[in-house]
């Protein structure tokens, strides 16, 4: 019997275990005099998503069909979401979101598109009566523990991905299993699962899974400055194929304030693809600031910095600045304008690969 079968097995038995002990303590629990129960309700919402942009590519320039050197530029919709959550009760809830994207794929009839495919779907079992609140279990489609929780801090997903999902080592979605633990008194939470580990665009492929686990520290919860303050660190375990291992292991700090979010986080990963070829060490880190104003205005300034393959010299680097109006939120509706240069330069790439610069309008309406 293998190890990872030894693991999926022992996190299933916990997981079962935890909910017998809860099914327990409920029916062992004697309302208190003037007890009112949770609302058990069913509802559902219905919700989208909309990631629009004017790119213009000022470097570097393509040629057109009769050969001119132009400079390209174009509308684009990068991401369209339908989001369809609800409550089942108070213990149980779902949500389903499809993710409307363009079809690049080389040789598909549909190259060009704009095609429809799910991003999540999940049932999440709520342990509030039993633990702290914020404590739940997801079985589905889902959000992957490191990049949804920098999402929740990085507002500019519009934009661009975060480091370590632009960049192709972790994906916001993938199929399993997973815990999440509040901390008492918002000390922080813990997230862990067990993943197929091929994410939301593709079937598994084999017998290996990803265990990830990823764990926040909010060191000073009562401070009125530095409650914003969180430490993390993650590890993803996962393989390519049997002895052929794929590592991911982050450690970052990221602070929340009325008039600034900050992060800085550092990355070093390790792919085999097979265990008959070498092992592939990667490094970077991203760091970001978004100063902002009670009036809507806010900045963003961004730096990434990747080496792909420490054993070779070269290295990718990311620069984004910007400028952006979160116009006043009229109900649940948001909506942002943000004006930004994203520059990419590549040293000591062989072949030598050209900067990318792209100068964009982005908006986002969400609601």
């Amino acid at each position: 019997m293998s190890q990872r079968f030894v693991q999926a097995r022992a996190m299933g038995i916990a997981v079962a275990a935890c909910l017998l002990l809860a099914a327990r303590a409920s029916a062992q629990i004697t309302p208190a005099a003037g007890y009112t129960p949770p609302d058990d309700t069913p509802s559902v919402k219905v919700g989208a998503t909309i990631f629009a942009d004017y790119t213009v590519q000022q470097e570097p320039k393509i040629r057109d069909a009769d050969g001119n050197t132009v400079t390209a530029n174009s509308f684009n919709v990068g991401r369209s979401y339908i989001n369809v959550t609800g409550n089942i009760s108070h213990l149980v809830a779902f949500r389903v979101t499809p993710d409307i994207a363009r079809e690049t794929g080389v040789g598909s009839s549909l190259n060009g598109s704009y095609t429809f495919r799910l991003k999540y779907a999940f049932a999440q079992f709520n342990l509030d009566d039993w633990m702290a609140k914020g404590t739940w279990v997801r079985l589905g489609l889902q959000q992957t523990p490191w990049v949804d929780f920098m999402e929740g801090v990085y507002r500019y997903r519009f934009q661009g991905n975060v480091f370590e999902d632009r960049e192709g080592f972790l994906s916001s979605s993938d199929l399993g299993v997973s815990f999440h633990y509040a901390l008492p008194k918002n000390y922080g939470d813990i997230h862990t699962g067990i993943y197929n580990g091929e994410t939301y665009t593709r079937a598994e492929t084999n017998d290996q899974k990803a265990y990830a686990i990823r764990a926040t520290l909010r060191p000073l919860p009562m401070s009125p400055v530095l409650r914003g303050l969180r430490v993390t660190g993650f590890w993803d375990q996962d393989a390519y194929v049997k002895n052929a291992e794929r590592q991911r292991g982050i450690v970052g700090v990221t602070f929340e304030h009325r008039y600034v979010n900050a992060s800085f986080d550092y990355l070093a990963a390790k792919d085999q693809q097979s265990a008959t070829r070498p092992t592939v060490d990667s490094r970077g880190w991203s760091a970001w600031v978004t100063p902002r104003t009670t009036k809507g205005w806010e900045g963003l300034l961004r730096f990434d910095h990747l080496e792909p393959n420490t054993h070779a010299p070269a290295a990718r680097e990311r620069t984004i600045g910007g400028v952006a109006y979160w116009f006043p939120v009229q109900g649940s509706v948001s909506t942002v304008l943000l004006v930004d240069v994203d520059n990419t330069r590549f040293q000591d790439f062989v072949p030598a690969q050209p900067t990318q610069r792209r100068i964009a309008v982005h908006m986002l309406v969400n609601f």
